[in-house]
């Protein structure tokens, strides 16, 4: 804590696997240290973004008119001129996209807080995250306690399994046989640090009790490219309807705590679910991908008021219409960016 609170600077990288609570370690940091920054706390998750998409998302959340210049510029002097402020950046994966970010921002009164699953960037001092409770060998979920160490302790499977078991839909005995039958204790390699096998059993465990709206509002959240969605978007994007037909989807989910609610009506999945579900229903994503993105450049060109809650989703827009070379695409978005701006 002293060392994002001190008279210098500070880059610090919070690593770890998968749900061993880094995020939350982050916004308990953010909490704690407010009153030093003065309330100049910002978020943003970055994932594995181009820098050029993460520049321009940054002007547009501290309000800086970029007017065709390098936003990154403009960036910079934002924040040499207007105080210390504590940024976070969520779930960091592209290293090179990091770094060029980080480089460009050198020399400001900023300190930055790093989420990863691995880090490999010079000049930022690295924190290990483990999950709590895992070096005393307590179980932070006695409902599921006799399964705590086949769950590895991770938080995210303690919550699910707890969930499962809460919701009647399997005895903790039961779950823990049936997870054994399915491999649970095998050493394998796997395909990152969030492919969690004990997450992506107890996901595939769930899914077998939700509804087909259920599902595909899943299989939505895991393909979208904002930060969280809203309830309205999710049940239109699914085909699962509006009203109540929706809320009634999203009950199951919330009841299976397979969804997480940063803000009202508003929902998202961890890393780790949603990389279960990605692998679930990755071969249903076609066109579904360039459908999510254009149903929030649409939203927000009729109404630009939506830009602040919004704009993860109009980055996201961004990058994938850059990723294609879709110059189409990427003149509306900064058409669109320009609106929502001041």
């Amino acid at each position: 804590m002293g060392l994002v609170q001190s008279n210098h600077p500070a880059k610090v990288a919070l690593v770890g696997a998968g749900g061993s609570g880094k995020s939350t370690l982050a916004c308990a940091l953010g909490h704690a240290a407010n009153e030093h920054f003065r309330g100049n706390l910002h978020w943003f998750r970055i994932g594995a973004w181009d820098v050029r998409t993460l520049a321009a998302m940054m002007a547009l959340r501290f309000r800086v008119r970029s007017h065709g210049r390098d936003p990154l510029r403009e960036v910079r002097r934002f924040l040499v001129a207007s105080g210390p402020h504590l940024v976070v950046l969520d779930n960091h994966e592209d290293d090179r996209s990091t770094a060029a970010l980080l480089d460009g921002l050198r020399d400001t009164d900023a300190s930055w807080v790093i989420t990863a699953r691995r880090s490999l960037l010079s000049g930022v001092t690295v924190f290990p995250v483990v999950p709590p409770l895992v070096t005393a060998g307590q179980s932070p979920f006695p409902r599921v306690a006799s399964i705590t160490r086949l769950l590895r302790w991770n938080p995210v499977a303690l919550d699910l399994a707890d969930a499962l078991v809460e919701s009647s839909v399997v005895k903790v005995g039961e779950l823990g046989e049936w997870l054994s039958a399915r491999g649970i204790e095998r050493v394998r390699p796997v395909d990152h640090e969030d492919d969690l096998p004990e997450v992506g059993l107890l996901v595939e465990r769930a899914w077998k009790e939700l509804s087909a709206g259920a599902r595909r509002m899943l299989g939505v959240l895991a393909h979208m490219g904002g930060d969280h969605m809203d309830v309205e978007s999710l049940g239109v994007l699914a085909g699962a309807g509006r009203g109540a037909k929706a809320k009634a989807a999203v009950a199951e989910l919330v009841k299976l705590r397979l969804v997480q609610e940063p803000f009202e009506a508003r929902l998202a999945l961890h890393a780790t679910v949603r990389h279960a579900l990605w692998k679930r229903t990755s071969g249903e994503a076609g066109g579904l991908i360039d459908r999510l993105h254009a149903h929030y450049v649409e939203m927000l060109e009729r109404d630009p008021s939506r830009g602040e809650v919004e704009q993860t989703h109009l980055f996201a827009a961004m990058d994938h219409a850059q990723e294609k070379g879709d110059l189409g695409m990427i003149l509306r978005v900064q058409k669109v960016a320009e609106r929502v701006e001041p």
